[in-house]
C-alpha cells in the first residue's frame, strides 16, 4: 500500500520521468492515428488508384463512423472487467487484439467485393475506436489533472506521426509492398506499439486522477454533461466551417493540385506534431485560458486573410493563411483535450468521454457535407465572412466553459 501511495505522490509531485510516463499513451496514439489514417485515408487512395470509382470510393468514408459511435458500447466497458488484465489495459489489450486479427483478415482482400472490405474496414476501425476510449478512460483514472497536458500533447503528436505513417509511407511504399504487405505493416505497428502499456501500473496508479466530479444529483450531471457536449459540438462544427474548405478555396484560387496535397500531406500533420509539443509547454507556462484565447484569435486573424486573399485573388496570401491556421489551430488541440479529460471525471470515464468526443465528431459531419455548397451559393469571400462571426460566437462560449471549471476547481481546492 505505501508502494501505491509513493507512486501517486511522485506523479502528482511531477518527478516522473517524462518518457516513461508518456510513451504507453504516446504509442497507442501512433497506432490510432495509423490504423485509421491507414483505412480511411491510404486505402481509398490506393482503391481510386487501381480503378475503383468515385461513388464507391465516396462510401469508405463510412469506415471512420464507429469514431462517433462509442458511446452505444462504452458503458459496457465502464462495467466490466475483462480476466488477467487490470480494467483498463485489458480492454485496450482485447481491442487491439481483434483490430490485429481483422487486418490480417483485410490483408487477404485485395481482390473482395466493396462491401465485404467495408465490413472488415468498419469492424477494425470499431475496435481501434474502443481502445481509444479505454486508453482515455485509463488517462482520467490514472493522469492527475496537472499532468494531463502532457498526454494530451502526446495524443497529438502520436496521432498526426501515427497519420504520417499509415497515409504518407504505407501509401507511398504500395508499389513496393503492395497490399498485404502495407496492411501486415500496420498490423505490426500495432502490436510493436501495445507493447509498452502492459507495463503500466494502472492498479497502483488508480485514484491519481483525482476524484470524481460531483453533482447536485443524476438531473445536475445530465444538465452539466449535456451542456458541455453542446459547447464542443458547437466549437468543431464552427471550427470546421472555417478551417475545413480552405484546400478547396486553394484550388479555386488556382493553386496546383500538388501543392495542396503537400499542405495537406504533409504540411498539416507536421505542423500538428510540432504545435503539439511547444502548445504543452506553453499551456503550462501561461494557461489554459490564454492559451485559447490567443489560439482562437489567431483562428480569426487567418479566417480574415483568408477572406480577403479570396477577394483579390491573392493566392500567397491564401497559402500562408492557411498554414497560419494551421498553428492557431494547433495551439487551441492541447488544452481542449486536456479539458475534456477533465469533463471526463466521472465514474463512467469511459461513457462520459465517449459522449463528448462523439459530439464534436457528428457535430463536424454537417458543415463537412454543407460547407462547398455555401461556399458556391455565397462565393468564397463571403462564405469565410460569414463563418467568422460563428467562430467567434462558438470560441467564446467554450472558453467561458473551460473558465468556469476551472475555476470550480481552483474553489474546491481552497
Amino acid at each position: 500500500m505505501s508502494g501505491a501511495v509513493a507512486s501517486q505522490t511522485e506523479i502528482r509531485a511531477g518527478r516522473l520521468p517524462a518518457i516513461r510516463a508518456l510513451a504507453p499513451f504516446f504509442c497507442l496514439y501512433v497506432t490510432f492515428g495509423a490504423t485509421l489514417g491507414f483505412l480511411s485515408g491510404g486505402a481509398p487512395l490506393i482503391l481510386r488508384a487501381r480503378g475503383m470509382e468515385l461513388a464507391e470510393v465516396g462510401l469508405l468514408q463510412l469506415i471512420n463512423l464507429p469514431v462517433g459511435l462509442t458511446f452505444l458500447w462504452s458503458a459496457v466497458l465502464d462495467r466490466i472487467r475483462l480476466p488477467i488484465l487490470d480494467h483498463w489495459t485489458g480492454w485496450i489489450v482485447a481491442a487491439q487484439g481483434m483490430t490485429v486479427a481483422l487486418l490480417a483478415g483485410l490483408s487477404f482482400g485485395e481482390h473482395w467485393p466493396l462491401p465485404a472490405l467495408l465490413a472488415l474496414a468498419v469492424a477494425a476501425c470499431a475496435c481501434v475506436a474502443t481502445m481509444d476510449i479505454a486508453l482515455e478512460a485509463l488517462v482520467v483514472e490514472t493522469v492527475p489533472a496537472e499532468q494531463r497536458t502532457f498526454v494530451a500533447s502526446a495524443k497529438l503528436c502520436g496521432g498526426s506521426l501515427g497519420g504520417i505513417l499509415g497515409i504518407g509511407v504505407l501509401v507511398g511504399a504500395y508499389d513496393s509492398i503492395g497490399w498485404q504487405g502495407a496492411i501486415l505493416a500496420c498490423a505490426a505497428l500495432d502490436i510493436l506499439c501495445l507493447l509498452p502499456i502492459l507495463f503500466y501500473p494502472e492498479e497502483r496508479l488508480r485514484g491519481a486522477g483525482g476524484r470524481p466530479e460531483r453533482f447536485a444529483g443524476a438531473l445536475a450531471r445530465l444538465r452539466a454533461v449535456g451542456i458541455r457536449i453542446l459547447v464542443l459540438g458547437a466549437y468543431f462544427a464552427a471550427t470546421y466551417l472555417l478551417s475545413g474548405p480552405n484546400t478547396l478555396a486553394l484550388l479555386d484560387l488556382g493553386v496546383p493540385l500538388s501543392q495542396v496535397g503537400l499542405l495537406t500531406g504533409t504540411v498539416f500533420p507536421a505542423v500538428n506534431l510540432v504545435m503539439a509539443v511547444v502548445a504543452a509547454g506553453l499551456a503550462a507556462r501561461f494557461g489554459t485560458v490564454r492559451m485559447l484565447v490567443i489560439g482562437a484569435l489567431g483562428v480569426l486573424a487567418t479566417g480574415g486573410a483568408m477572406a480577403t486573399a479570396c477577394a483579390t485573388g491573392a493566392a500567397w496570401l491564401a497559402i500562408a493563411a492557411t498554414v497560419g491556421n494551421f498553428v492557431c489551430a494547433g495551439l487551441m488541440g492541447v488544452p481542449v483535450f486536456k479539458m475534456i479529460y477533465r469533463w471526463a471525471q466521472g465514474p463512467q470515464p469511459a461513457t462520459d468521454y465517449a459522449l463528448l468526443f462523439g459530439a464534436a465528431f457528428f457535430a463536424a459531419m454537417p458543415p463537412r457535407v454543407a460547407a462547398p455548397a455555401l461556399a458556391g451559393g455565397l462565393g468564397w469571400p463571403g462564405y469565410f465572412t460569414a463563418a467568422l462571426p460563428l467562430y467567434a460566437v462558438a470560441a467564446a462560449w467554450l472558453i467561458a466553459a473551460i473558465r468556469r471549471t476551472l475555476q470550480a476547481d481552483e474553489a474546491e481546492r481552497s
